[in-house]
């Protein structure tokens, strides 16, 4: 338990330093925007979601209701569901339920694409440890940025945040090498989000788009690559 705890840390370290840029933005402008360090990091703490935090504080300073705030949060997270479910595929037969609901937290973009790549079965030690350094990553930035956002000029702090595309992309590229049907579902998935956004007839949230995008992508692949569970089936 102890040495699979150690790895999840391990392999939770590179999100941990990509986590730290994005989240340091978060804490500048949360504090721009009119928040305390104290709140500014404690949303981050409760909810590490980077889309979800930002739409959120966006909707704080244009005065949106509680509805508002719930329906776009819904819409843009929606994707964790999916993520949720196709998570418990793969986890051990001791991952018990009581894990789950305290783990689920954890089941972000990057530490779902790292856990979903690992060849045995994940166990809830490992995926404890997986999403302990990203949590302390995305809790510190947030800290680091709302105490210095005095300091550091808004348009620099916004360039951080390029820095987690280019881990999630190490996350998924290695895969999208060794399997072919994985790059069409990259590839697919990626036109099919540029359509979306182009098009002019339909408008709909960032994660709502993600997640239609997404599950077309993979239902496509499903049909056209199955699995064969071993019976020929």
């Amino acid at each position: 338990m102890e040495q699979n705890w150690k790895k999840g840390v391990k392999d939770g370290i590179p999100i941990c330093l990509g986590y730290l840029s994005v989240s340091f933005t978060f804490g500048l402008l949360a504090v721009s925007a009119g928040l305390n360090w104290w709140q500014a990091t404690f949303i981050s703490m409760t909810n590490v979601t980077s889309a979800g935090q930002f739409a959120g504080l966006n909707l704080m300073i244009e005065g949106g209701t509680l509805l508002e705030l719930v329906i776009s949060q819904f819409f843009i997270n929606v994707r964790y569901l999916l993520m949720s479910v196709s998570l418990t595929q793969k986890v051990d037969e001791r991952f018990h339920r009581p894990a789950r609901a305290v783990l689920a937290m954890g089941v972000t973009d990057e530490i779902f694409a790292v856990a979903m790549s690992q060849e045995k079965p994940v166990s809830k030690s490992y995926f404890a440890g997986l999403m302990s350094t990203p949590y302390i990553g995305w809790a510190l930035g947030t800290l680091a940025g709302a105490l210095l956002g005095e300091v550091v000029p808004e348009q620099v702090a916004e360039v951080f945040g390029i820095a987690i595309y280019g881990m999630f992309l190490a996350i998924i590229l290695p895969k999208a090498r060794e399997s072919r049907p994985v790059l069409i579902v990259i590839v697919l998935a990626a036109l099919l989000s540029c359509l979306m956004y182009v098009q002019p007839w339909i408008r709909l949230s960032g994660g709502l788009t993600l997640t239609i995008c997404a599950v077309a992508a993979a239902a496509f692949c499903a049909w056209r690559y199955p699995i064969s569970d071993g019976n020929g089936c």
